[in-house]
């Protein structure tokens, strides 16, 4: 079977690292073993080393699961959906102005 390789730039790649050793510093605060965690989340240990290495294969459905299997960690990840900032100034420099209807 052929490794998956995805193209990320090194900053991403970087907050994946650190995301997944959070998650593993999580786990072992919690002190439960790679075989549990990985069997609540319905993974392989294999991938939850994938997880924890920040592998950017890896979906971001199993990074929810492996959260949830740590205790509810999940609610973590509507961090990630807060508002955007940047995004809504954008919007708003494209808003018009209402034009008034001319007078008679």
């Amino acid at each position: 079977m052929s490794k998956k390789t995805v193209a990320v730039m090194p900053e991403t790649q970087k907050t994946l690292e650190t995301m997944g050793e959070q998650i593993k510093l999580a786990r072992l605060r919690r002190n439960l073993s790679t075989e549990l965690v990985a069997e609540r989340a319905g993974i392989s240990r294999a991938t939850l080393w994938s997880v924890e290495k920040g592998s950017p294969t890896v979906a971001i459905g199993t990074y929810a699961a492996v959260l949830n299997a740590l205790g509810g960690l999940e609610k973590d990840l509507e961090l990630v959906a807060r508002d955007d900032e940047f995004g809504r100034r954008l919007q708003d420099l494209q808003l018009t102005a209402p034009k008034r209807a001319k007078g008679r």
